[in-house]
């Protein structure tokens, strides 16, 4: 099967297609198997990428491969001809659940959730991309059915397991700079949309299944070079802007570093909402209560877009770790300020201590590689535990995209009850309505039961 197929032909080969299938089994918790049979959704972009990954593993057997673009699935299967192939998850998890194992999902975010649980449903272990969950109570699910069904889950935030991220963790926990006051962390990346909706007459391709893309959201028409592929992420349907995006990955290691739990209050400086994209440039203040590596009261603060890096005056730093006058803060980053210094942990790349001379003799601990995607293949196969499971990426993703709520409300102040799951003040604002917004309702046919 080669080139482009068109939508009729790609119907009529994804039904036809059947390879011979191995016995069917389950996998227990714990049970190690000799070889990992898996389900890939989505596999074209990051996917493709995640695919690679995870079928380099020697113990690895790619069973299943869906995507809505029928060229993206094409190139996939050429390269693994031994798989079936689908274009909905649905139907593949429904056919196939029997005779694979472990499920990875790569597709836009508002599908991670859906997709996720219908494997877990049926007792799959999941890697899902980041952000974990377009939606807060769709983290907090994700997390509460991971941990009674004792799946093996892993989020896609690769660099978690980068030997640099590793070894800030490790300095931060030993103390080198004290207690943790003041977090900053920013990305230049610009996943925002100001404008207004779009109008459209055009006709989705034929290789796109444009239904089953939508998913879960209000249908709209298809318009050219908006949603497929890779613009989604700035439209509030779709994606989670660059707060949900990067800021999942550049704030993963303040986070598990600084053992940090849900947010007592979050406030953005933002425009006006449009109701249709996240804005270009963003600010969010986060206030987060202390743990044993934080001072009581610590504060965490995003910048993106033009808003990023921060300037010297964002950052007000203690005077005697001010960075030196020439020094430049890189495109993407993070920012500890303690008690006895500060650390720069550029993304992706090694800590840097301030004031230099303090810390020049200090020796770093050293770390072991590993590799992100076999971490979680192993843990399926009962051989190891994974580092970024559901029980850890649910709370970030939970404390990342209620900043992605709070830009719906610029200038107020969002007061969190975790425990509750509700936002309960929101002074100049409407709490109903933060609350709406942390749960949509699916659209009739694509709804998912415990979510």
């Amino acid at each position: 099967m080669t080139g482009k197929l068109q939508r009729r032909q790609f119907v009529k080969l994804a039904g036809a297609i059947v390879t011979t299938a191995p016995l069917a089994r389950s996998l227990p918790v714990g049970m190690s198997v000799e070889k990992l049979r898996t389900a890939h959704v989505g596999v074209g972009g990051m996917g493709g990428a995640d695919l690679a990954s995870i079928a380099s593993h020697p113990q690895v057997e790619v069973a299943a491969l869906c995507d809505v673009d029928a060229g993206r699935l094409t190139g996939a299967h050429q390269k693994h001809p031994q798989a079936r192939f689908f274009s909905d998850y649905r139907q593949m998890l429904s056919e196939m659940g029997d005779s694979i194992d472990a499920v990875v999902v790569s597709t836009p975010d508002h599908t991670h959730a859906p997709a996720a649980m219908s494997a877990m449903n049926l007792g799959k272990p999941v890697y899902c991309q980041k952000p974990l969950t377009h939606e807060v109570h769709e983290a907090r699910r994700l997390n509460e059915v991971a941990q009674q069904k004792q799946l093996a889950t892993q989020m896609g935030i690769q660099v978690h397991s980068a030997e640099p991220y590793r070894r800030a963790k490790q300095m931060i926990q030993d103390g080198m700079i004290g207690r943790v006051s003041h977090v900053h962390a920013w990305s230049n990346k610009n996943w925002g949309y100001d404008g207004g909706s779009f109008a459209s007459q055009v006709a989705p391709p034929d290789t796109l299944d444009w239904n089953l893309w939508v998913g879960t959201a209000s249908m709209r028409p298809f318009a050219p070079g908006v949603y497929h592929p890779g613009n989604w992420r700035k439209l509030i349907d779709f994606g989670t802007g660059t707060l949900g995006d990067m800021g999942v990955h550049i704030f993963d290691t303040p986070y598990g570093a600084l053992a940090l739990t849900a947010p007592l209050t979050v406030r953005t400086e933002c425009r006006e909402p449009t109701g249709v994209g996240h804005p270009t440039r963003n600010v969010v203040e986060y206030e987060f209560p202390g743990t044993d590596y934080t001072t009581d009261r610590m504060i965490w603060r995003w910048y993106d877009g033009a808003d990023a890096p921060p300037s010297s005056d964002d950052l007000a730093l203690p005077a005697e770790f001010a960075l030196p006058e020439s020094y430049q803060l890189p495109g993407q980053g993070s920012l500890f300020v303690g008690e006895q210094g500060i650390m720069l942990l550029p993304h992706v790349g090694e800590a840097v201590l301030f004031p230099e001379a303090k810390f020049k003799d200090r020796p770093r601990p050293q770390m072991e590689k590993v590799n992100h995607y076999h971490q979680w293949v192993d843990a399926c196969m009962g051989q190891a535990k994974t580092s970024a499971d559901f029980s850890y990426a649910g709370p970030l993703t939970e404390a990342l995209l209620l900043g992605v709520v709070a830009n719906r409300f610029p200038g107020k102040r969002l007061e969190w009850d975790a425990e509750a799951m509700q936002v309960t003040r929101c002074p100049g604002g409407s709490v109903e309505l933060a609350n709406q917004l942390l749960k949509t309702e699916y659209r009739k046919g694509f709804t998912v039961d415990n979510l």
